[in-house]
């Protein structure tokens, strides 16, 4: 009995299994595990920065609204632009738009260049886990922070300049520093340059010529980005017919963006505003009636459109990161190490 009774107080020298009901922290293990040991300055370096710039568009956006406060916001009084100071806007903007190719080169580029260039890759792929599974797990580790950190700042920039939006004074909505910096862009814009970056080092195996390589990628996917960015919406037309004298321009809805203007001819047919340009009134109003000048037309993509083509943009943008990935992977299986 007493030995027993001994032995039921003694205090265990393993480690016991958790008593029920305790919650266990959630950790985590196997590839994961690995991948965020290795990587884990970049990925908290990201999540940090996302952090405090969120605590400063905060910040930022109280000071604006009490400024609008003063205008009569929402119903802004005409002469609020006078005063308004938008610098930090702007350099938010700026900062923001650099994010894909700056995260592509220092997050992207040596994800896979680093490990085959020092040798990790080979010790890796010597355990039990497979090639595969080990490039899905960096891609998909790394793709989660890159779209938890982007998308957290693009919903506080994006609240922060919503308040102006109609307005053109700072940038207009259809503009990189607008569009590009709000809704599923931004995330989708960091996670092409970061995939194709990995991409780049898998082929290169070597960080620095990679990082080099991936800057001029990045750079060409904002120029081409640019390019396409308009050819999302749906040019819309509104036409007049009451000459082209002061007060005789359509209506357009607030915010619109105005694509072109021409003339309208009595027939339904556009010219191009500049073709009456004439060095005299006298002779540009002969040229107008001799075009049977009737009013004008004006091509616009409205505001309302803003993020349905920011959606399929992201779209076109994630399906090119999904192939970009889906090469990472299958050229990985085989030539790898």
């Amino acid at each position: 009995m007493s030995t027993m009774t001994t032995a039921g107080n003694q205090a265990p020298t393993g480690s016991a299994p958790a008593a029920p009901g305790r919650a266990r922290g959630l950790r985590l293990g196997g590839m994961n595990w690995l991948v965020w040991r290795q990587h884990r300055a970049a990925y908290w370096t990201l999540l940090a920065a996302a952090a405090v710039t969120v605590v400063l568009i905060v910040v930022a956006r109280q000071q604006m609204m009490t400024y609008l406060d003063g205008y009569g916001y929402p119903q802004l009084k005409p002469d609020w632009e006078d005063r308004f100071n938008h610098r930090w806007l702007d350099i938010a903007a700026l900062v923001i738009g650099y994010m894909p190719i700056l995260v592509g080169i220092f997050v992207g580029a040596p994800l896979l260049a680093g490990d085959l260039e020092n040798g990790t890759a080979k010790l890796v792929n010597s355990q039990s886990a497979s090639r595969v599974r080990w490039l899905a797990t960096k891609l998909g580790v790394t793709a989660l922070v890159v779209a938890v950190s982007t998308t957290v700042v693009a919903v506080a920039f994006g609240w922060w300049w919503t308040p102006i939006k109609t307005s053109s004074y700072v940038f207009s909505w259809i503009e990189g520093p607008a569009f590009d910096n709000t809704g599923p862009l931004p995330a989708a814009l960091t996670l092409l340059t970061v995939v194709g970056g990995v991409a780049i080092g898998m082929l290169l195996r070597r960080t620095l010529i990679s990082m080099v390589v991936t800057f001029g990628f990045a750079v060409a996917v904002q120029v081409a980005w640019s390019q396409v960015r308009q050819s999302l919406g749906t040019v819309l037309t509104v036409t007049s017919d009451k000459g082209v004298g002061d007060g005789s321009m359509p209506p357009v809805p607030e915010g619109a963006y105005i694509v072109d203007q021409s003339y309208v001819t009595s027939s339904g047919d556009f010219i191009g505003w500049g073709s009456c340009a004439e060095a005299t009134e006298k002779a540009s109003n002969a040229c107008l009636e001799q075009a049977h000048v009737v009013g004008w037309g004006i091509e616009y993509i409205p505001l309302s459109q803003m993020a349905s083509m920011q959606w399929l943009g992201a779209s076109i943008l994630l399906a090119l990161t999904a192939g970009i990935a889906a090469f990472v992977i299958l050229w990985g299986r085989k030539r790898l190490v």
